[in-house]
């Protein structure tokens, strides 16, 4: 079907919610415009379905969300035991839309006769994950587009253990969801109908307790410690969204006292008004806690994204400034003093699990502890998917992180958990105080024990539909014409996770990588280093990962500086021809 075709469809139909049909009729004359909102639909990536708020089928939208909430309905009618009782948990996030959407997937839910339980208001998407495995719940919905622009909106689907659908499943829901011949006639209950029938339960404090109880379990300090908390100076940004209550309840609960709020982030903003991304990965989101941190001599800052999924933190550096800790080097210090504040007992048979594009330094720690390492592919559902597989198994799980600022202490929640890694990022910064050390001092001393591992991502925003044809183009380029060589460094292997194939260069053989297909390439260099590229499953970007080491920061920093101007070039020449 043709676009234009779907676009007739959508503006001919007499029922069209009225602000859908009024921004259609804003957007007549823009042919541009109105192919990009009709010339595919929204698919689920890393992270689910996220896309511009608006009319189409390539945009959210009320249409669009019953669309995805139809097929996991009919998903868990032949997957699921008991999944009407069970009922399917939804949270959602501050987002323009974000309640009417967990309203909407709800009212698609009880045309089905299936329970919903939606929180009356919002919540970060780790509580949303600890929710479907406290209620028992047949599955959940987080409506959320985490750090992604004002515009975005976005639908993250949940199994019944808690964790982020990995491909398996997620792949039955999408054959389900693209079965589905008309999303602008699918079936809904009234909100008042469901309601009284008891098809839409309203989530009391009472989940919220038992998270907050599950959180104190993961401390590392003895009573006999937590005096020290007091004397740890916190400055906390929730950059207007979800995390406020549970972080700060969090850090009381600890013995944290000395915590203070940037005012401006605490307000729920579905603009995002103070800063330029809701992102802790770009530093200019701690601007505001930086110059409030620089008032209050603080110790730490400490900063989630609107879904309280991701973490940010910032450390003064001995001369009065604060610097960002990227995602790699807060992870290390975590796993650090994780397992360093584990027993020799509970790390038998314990595991790390990062990502294929998350630092090898993590990796150098945990075999310095006795602990082994499990790669899994992008995204946190393979984390948790992974942590599923330990229950029957004498494997035991002791942290989880990738390098875009996700971590995971406890696997009472299945998805990465900005809320848990505070707790332990505040509580790491105290013990380092108290024995006279800041965070960067500690990662300091990481690197002089096992090497220089430093890690940079640079990435390409091509958006539309030409942008998404230049980053296949991209990929296709890459694995037509493989690099021998990237930075001076030779290629030792090259790895196509799309074929699921390892090239070993030297022996002239290929090996099987026990991953699921994705399309990622990855080339192992010399020293230690790599490369990896990835089509984001999120946002209209391609993202090429960077990882090198040495014995000297100095060597590190100039190796990766050419990889990065290599690989950069490399992408330009494919766009520009």
């Amino acid at each position: 079907m043709s676009w234009q075709t779907t676009y007739n469809k959508w503006s001919s139909f007499p029922e069209l919610d009225p602000a859908l049909q009024q921004q259609l009729q804003e957007m007549e004359g823009s042919e541009k415009e109105l192919e990009d909102a009709f010339y595919k639909e929204l698919t689920f990536g890393t992270g689910g379905m996220r896309g511009v708020l608006g009319p189409g089928t390539n945009r959210m939208n009320i249409y669009t969300i019953r669309k995805a909430v139809e097929g996991f309905a009919q998903y868990l009618k032949e997957n699921v035991d008991n999944f009407a009782e069970r009922g399917v948990a939804i949270a959602y996030d501050s987002r323009y839309m974000s309640k009417e959407f967990a309203v909407e997937s709800a009212k698609v839910l009880g045309a089905h006769g299936i329970k919903a339980h939606v929180y009356e208001s919002l919540r970060p998407t780790p509580v949303l994950s600890f929710a479907v495995r406290h209620l028992q719940a047949a599955g959940g919905i987080m409506i959320t587009a985490s750090h992604n622009p004002p515009e975005y909106n976005g639908f993250k689907v949940y199994n019944e253990h808690g964790g982020q659908m990995p491909p398996a499943e997620a792949a039955q829901v999408i054959a389900k969801v693209q079965g589905i011949d008309n999303e602008l006639k699918i079936a809904v209950a009234e909100r008042q109908e469901i309601e009284q029938n008891g098809l839409l339960n309203w989530i009391s404090s009472e989940v919220d307790t038992a998270y907050l109880e599950e959180l104190k379990r993961i401390s590392k300090m003895n009573q006999a410690s937590e005096s020290t908390f007091d004397s740890l100076n916190v400055v906390f940004t929730p950059l207007h969204g979800t995390a406020h209550d549970m972080v700060l309840n969090g850090l009381e609960q600890l013995g944290f006292k000395d915590v203070h709020v940037v005012a401006e982030q605490a307000k729920l903003d579905p603009e995002f008004s103070t800063v330029e991304s809701p992102n802790p990965e770009e530093h200019q989101a701690f601007t505001l806690a930086i110059e409030q941190g620089k008032q209050r001599n603080a110790d730490v800052l400490v900063g989630t994204d609107p879904d309280a999924d991701r973490l940010g933190v910032a450390v003064k550096d001995g001369e009065g400034s604060y610097q960002v800790l990227t995602g790699n080097q807060l992870g290390t210090l975590m796993l650090d003093y994780i397992l360093a504040h584990t027993s020799d007992a509970d790390k038998q048979n314990g595991k790390l699990i990062k990502t294929i594009v998350t630092t090898e330094l993590g990796k150098a720690v945990a075999k310095h502890y006795g602990v082994e390492t499990i790669d899994t592919l992008t995204g946190f559902k393979y984390i948790g998917e992974k942590i599923k597989e330990f229950e029957t198994t004498a494997d035991k799980f002791l942290f989880g992180y990738e390098e875009s600022y996700g971590y995971l202490i406890g696997d009472f929640v299945r998805d990465k958990d900005a809320v848990q890694s505070t707790m332990v990022a505040c509580e790491m910064a105290s013990y380092w105080k108290a024995k006279g050390k800041t965070l960067l001092e500690a990662l300091e001393e990481l690197y002089g024990k096992h090497g220089f591992y430093f890690e940079e991502m640079s990435s390409l925003t091509l958006k539309g539909k030409d942008g998404a044809e230049q980053i296949a183009a991209i990929m296709d380029d890459i694995r037509k014409n493989p690099l021998t060589e990237i930075g001076g460094l030779q290629v030792k292997a090259a790895e196509d996770y799309q074929t699921s194939e390892r090239q070993l260069i030297e022996a002239g053989s290929t090996e099987k990588i026990d991953l699921p297909a994705e399309n990622v390439v990855k080339y192992l260099l010399e020293k230690d280093s790599w490369v990896c590229l990835r089509p984001s499953g999120t946002e209209p970007k391609i993202k090429c990962y960077f990882g090198v080491s040495s014995t000297s920061r100095q060597e590190s920093e100039e190796t990766l500086k050419e990889l990065k101007q290599q690989m950069n070039d490399r992408m330009q020449s494919v766009i520009h021809g």
